[in-house]
C-alpha cells in the first residue's frame, strides 16, 4: 500500500453520519476502509481530522488559470480536487481564429488573455474541445477539470455576434459543434443568457441544442436570463425548456438578487420542488456570499453588444449611443443588469485589465460617465462586485437537497471576490460550525457526492473502496476561509492535506509541486 490514513473521522459524501476508520490508498485508489492492519509506505495520523471526498467546484472560471499557474493554490488549498470549466456560455473551445480573438476580448476580465495584452504569452494553439482538454493533460494541472460546451461561443462561431434568429443551416452547425464537443469529452453545455451573444438565442434554439446534450447524457447549465426583475420567470423558462428537451438541468449560481427578490428564495424552491415532484432532473449550485461578480460591460443592454467587443467600444465612443446606453442602465433597466435600473453605489471595481486604471480598484462608481471612461480606457476588461444579494436567500437555497457548491470564482483582478479563494472553507466554517445552517455530513455531500452524481462520475465523490483517492483532510473546529473583501487572496485555515489520485497536492498546509490533475471527460450515456 502507498498510504494508510489512521484514525480519520470519515465524512463519506453520502450525507450519512461520520464514523472513525483507517483508510488505505494504493495506485491512486481507496483500497480498504476500516481497521487496516497492514502498514503502508507512508502513514498519516489523522486524529482530530475529518476525511472527506475532494470537493468539486461546479462553477469555476479557471479555464486559463490552470494553464498559467501550476501552483493554483486558490483552489487546491480549499480542498477542491475537480473544477467544472466552460461556464456562462463563454470559453475558448470550440473556436476558429476569428471566434477565439473575439472571445478572448470579451472575457478578458474573467480570465485575462486579451489579444492586445503584450504580457500574455499563453499559446492558444487548440481549437476544438478535445484539443483544449488534451492541452490540460499535456501541461499538467494542479486539480482535475471537466468542461462544458459554451453555447455563446458556439453561437459566435456559427453566426457571429448578431441579434437575430439562427437560420436552419446555422442551427445545424451549432448542433454539430455541441455534439462534437460532447463526443470529445465535455460533460454538458453552459449558457450565459445575460451575456452576448448567447443571450440572443431564443428558447426554441436552446431547446434544440439541449436535445443534443440529452442524447449524449450531459446536462444543461444556464446562467439564465435574469437574477433580478423577472428572476422567477427566467428560472421557470429553464425548467420548462429542459423538460421539453428531455435534458438534465443544473442551475448556475442559483440565487435571488436585487431588492425585488429579498426574502423570495422560498418561491424559487417551491418552483423547483414542483418540477422535481413531476420527475424533472434538476440540481443547482451557489456560493456562500451575497455580492455577485461579473464584468462591467456585462451590465450593458444586449443591443449594445451586437457585433462583438469592437462594436461595443464604437458605441461607447459615440455620444448619442452612449446616452442610449445610459438611459437603459439608469432608467428602464438593462437586460444585462437583470432588468433592474443600476445602482452605481452598489458597483465596486474589483479588477482592471490595464494596470493604468488600477486606481479604480476598490472604489464604487459615481455614475455613468465614470463607468463609460473605464469601459473605454480598459477596453471592456474591468470586473466588478455587485452588492445586490440577500443573506436569507443564500441560506435558504443552500439548504435544498439538490444544492451543490460552486465558487463562480474569478481569479483575475487586483481585488477579486473572496469566493475565489474561500468558498469551500467558508461553507464548512461559517455555515456549518458557526451558524449550523447545514450539518457537517450534509455540507460535505453538497460539496462532493452530489456534484459527482450530477457529473456522472462512477468512481469519484465518495469515500468508498475502489474509488479514486481524491481526498481532503480538514479540522472541523478550525476550518475557515482566510479570504476577505479587503484581502481576498488569503488561503484558508484548517485544511492541511489534499490528495488527488492518492498524491499529496497539499501537505501540512502547504502546496507541494505535484501536478496530479487531469481532464475528466464525459462518462458515456448508457444508451450510447
Amino acid at each position: 500500500m502507498d498510504l494508510v490514513i489512521r484514525g480519520a473521522r470519515v465524512v463519506d459524501g453520502t450525507g450519512g453520519p461520520p464514523y472513525t476508520a483507517d483508510v488505505a490508498v494504493h495506485a491512486g485508489r481507496i483500497t480498504e476502509i476500516g481497521r487496516v492492519r497492514a502498514g503502508g509506505r507512508r502513514t498519516l495520523d489523522a486524529h482530530g481530522l475529518a476525511l472527506a471526498p475532494g470537493f468539486i467546484d461546479m462553477h469555476a472560471h479557471s479555464d486559463l488559470a490552470l494553464l498559467r499557474d501550476p501552483d493554483h493554490s486558490a483552489k487546491a488549498a480549499q480542498g477542491v480536487t475537480l473544477e467544472v470549466l466552460g461556464q456562462d456560455g463563454l470559453s475558448y473551445a470550440p473556436v476558429d481564429d476569428r471566434t477565439l480573438a473575439e472571445v478572448r476580448a470579451a472575457i478578458a476580465g474573467w480570465n485575462g488573455g486579451a489579444p492586445w495584452d503584450p504580457d500574455d504569452d499563453l499559446d492558444f494553439g487548440w481549437r476544438t474541445v478535445g484539443e483544449y482538454l488534451d492541452r490540460l493533460d499535456a501541461t499538467g494541472i494542479a486539480v482535475n477539470a471537466a468542461y462544458l460546451v459554451p453555447q455563446g461561443t458556439v453561437r459566435a462561431y456559427a453566426l457571429g455576434w448578431d441579434d437575430r434568429p439562427a437560420t436552419p443551416a446555422e442551427l445545424d452547425r451549432m448542433r454539430r459543434l455541441v455534439a462534437e464537443g460532447l463526443a470529445q469529452g465535455a460533460v454538458g453545455m453552459s449558457s450565459g443568457l445575460t451575456y452576448t451573444p448567447g443571450m440572443y438565442a431564443s428558447g426554441a434554439e436552446l431547446t434544440e441544442l439541449c436535445r443534443v446534450v440529452a442524447a449524449y447524457g450531459g446536462y444543461y447549465c444556464p446562467h439564465h436570463r435574469s437574477y433580478g426583475r423577472g428572476a422567477l420567470g427566467a428560472y421557470a423558462e429553464m425548467v420548462e425548456l429542459t423538460r421539453g428537451a428531455g435534458c438534465a438541468l443544473h442551475l448556475a449560481h442559483a440565487t435571488m438578487n436585487f431588492g425585488e427578490n429579498e426574502g423570495r428564495a422560498g418561491e424559487l424552491l417551491a418552483l423547483l420542488d414542483d418540477a422535481l415532484t413531476g420527475g424533472a432532473d434538476i440540481t443547482l449550485d451557489s456560493y456562500p456570499y451575497t455580492p455577485g461578480c461579473t464584468t462591467l460591460v456585462a451590465l450593458l443592454p444586449s443591443w449594445a453588444g451586437e457585433g462583438g467587443p469592437e462594436a461595443v467600444l464604437a458605441r461607447l465612443r459615440d455620444d448619442a449611443e452612449a446616452e442610449r446606453i445610459r438611459y437603459a442602465l439608469e432608467v428602464t433597466g438593462a437586460d444585462g443588469c437583470h432588468g433592474v435600473p443600476v445602482d452605481w453605489s452598489a458597483i465596486e471595481i474589483s479588477g482592471t485589465a490595464d494596470p493604468a486604471y488600477g486606481a479604480y480598484v476598490g472604489t464604487r462608481l459615481d455614475g455613468w460617465e465614470s463607468a463609460r471612461r473605464l469601459l473605454l480606457g480598459d477596453r471592456l476588461g474591468s470586473t466588478v462586485l455587485q452588492h445586490v444579494g440577500h443573506e436569507e436567500n443564500v441560506r435558504a437555497i443552500m439548504r435544498h437537497p439538490v444544492h451543490t457548491g460552486g465558487s463562480d470564482g474569478i481569479l483575475r483582478g487586483a481585488k477579486p471576490h473572496p469566493r475565489a479563494y474561500g468558498t469551500f472553507p467558508h461553507y464548512l466554517g461559517r455555515y456549518v460550525r458557526e451558524l449550523g445552517v447545514l450539518s457537517l455530513e450534509e455540507c460535505v455531500a453538497h460539496l462532493s457526492g452530489r456534484p459527482a452524481a450530477r457529473l456522472r462520475l462512477p468512481d469519484r465523490g465518495l469515500v468508498r473502496e475502489g474509488y479514486r483517492a481524491d481526498l481532503v483532510l480538514f479540522d472541523p473546529q478550525t476550518v475557515a476561509a482566510g479570504a476577505t473583501y479587503e484581502n481576498p487572496r488569503v488561503l484558508p485555515a484548517g485544511i492541511p492535506y489534499v490528495l488527488i489520485d492518492g498524491r499529496f497536492v497539499m501537505r501540512d498546509g502547504r502546496r507541494t509541486d505535484v501536478l496530479a490533475g487531469r481532464s475528466v471527460r464525459r462518462t458515456p450515456h448508457d444508451g450510447r
